[in-house]
């Protein structure tokens, strides 16, 4: 697998320059976040996608998005198209910042670890947002997250998971646990692979998400200064249903998104 990288030098002169703007500016899009949660997601929680057409709230979930990445350098660029609500969307994971490229695009119930939902500000803005918390490795958290699952795809929300049951790190794209498929096949929905890569100049780079050890807030400071990127969220072909192999939709989904990440882009959509 190639893990091609696009680095910026050592000496990145514009580094202090970006964090004078964006840090005021992620500030205040942080503060018109906690309004929209308060106004809007809070009280449009349950809000489905009727004949194709999107909720103006999920609408208002994918313009903050996007408007976050941008705050970050991050252009969100969409290949391939989303099926329309309720889908399964599976995703490789490198970082926290995943989940608004994918909701830059579409708006989705995320599963997410548990510990999240402690976190100051951030988990009262995920719960808003839908997330469904799971404790990792507890088999009794993840029937729970499994039943809400298919709960929510049965009332029409789309969901979306990281089968690789953490974050990557350098490209590494790790096996996907086939279990977190039966959500899709109980509720009856598609599964839709998603490949989330960031690029520059049209080249992968691998180091944008976590690194080794390299703590939530690390990451956000880093991000915050660095030069600008295309975030790709690239929506593949559905895996087909197969209700006794789970492991080979599993593995197959796992292929489509490597080759994803490797490839060059074609047929962009700008958001």
């Amino acid at each position: 697998m190639s893990t091609d990288t696009v680095s910026v030098p050592d000496r990145d002169l514009w580094r202090p320059l970006r964090y004078l703007w964006r840090v005021p500016l992620l500030l205040l899009h942080i503060v018109l976040g906690i309004l929209l949660c308060s106004l809007i997601l809070s009280w449009n929680q349950h809000v489905v996608m009727k004949d194709g057409k999107e909720p103006f709230a999920h609408r208002m979930i994918r313009w903050w998005s996007t408007k976050l990445l941008r705050i970050f350098g991050l252009r969100s660029v969409r290949v391939g198209q989303p099926l329309a609500d309720p889908v399964l969307f599976v995703a490789n994971h490198t970082s926290w910042i995943d989940i608004e490229m994918l909701h830059s695009q579409r708006a989705a119930c995320f599963v997410a670890k548990a510990e999240i939902a402690s976190w100051p500000l951030v988990g009262w803005l995920a719960a808003n947002g839908g997330t469904i918390f799971h404790r990792r490795g507890s088999n009794h958290s993840l029937s729970t997250v499994m039943q809400v699952m298919v709960e929510r795809l049965r009332d029409g929300r789309s969901v979306a998971v990281f089968p690789e049951g953490g974050t990557g790190y350098n490209g590494v794209l790790k096996v996907f646990h086939a279990r977190i498929f039966q959500a899709a096949l109980d509720a009856e929905v598609p599964v839709q692979p998603v490949a989330l890569r960031f690029a520059r100049g049209g080249r992968r780079i691998i180091d944008a998400g976590f690194r080794e050890d390299e703590s939530f807030m690390g990451n956000i400071v880093r991000l915050l200064g660095e030069a600008p990127m295309d975030a790709e969220v690239h929506f593949l072909t559905p895996v087909p249903a197969s209700p006794d192999a789970r492991r080979r939709m599993a593995e197959q989904a796992r292929e489509r998104i490597d080759a994803a990440l490797q490839d060059a882009m074609a047929n962009k959509d700008h958001a």
